[in-house]
């Protein structure tokens, strides 16, 4: 999975933007996506938003969108060294 985007150029007035202008911009992932890449569905995607118990998410207009990073993060953080009690390494 290619996790960023790279812009390098771009045409304004005719001409091109500098090099030392590219930018680098975060992936980002679609419900369905997410739910892919975690083995969930996109119904546990959607109640996990809603109760607040998932992955950071940014919405765009009516979308919703994942960073990679807030997933990866969110995935760090549900690190478990036993089932009981909730206990984090």
């Amino acid at each position: 999975m290619k996790t960023d985007t790279y812009i390098e150029s771009a045409n304004f007035e005719g001409g091109q933007f500098p090099p030392e202008s590219a930018v680098t911009l975060p992936r980002l992932m679609n419900q369905r996506d997410l739910a892919a890449y975690l083995g969930k569905s996109t119904a546990w995607c959607e109640r996990a938003r809603w109760a607040g118990e998932g992955p950071r998410f940014i919405k765009l207009g009516r979308h919703v969108r994942y960073r990679a990073d807030d997933v990866l993060a969110w995935i760090d953080e549900s690190t478990r060294t036993s089932t009981s009690g909730g206990a984090r390494s």
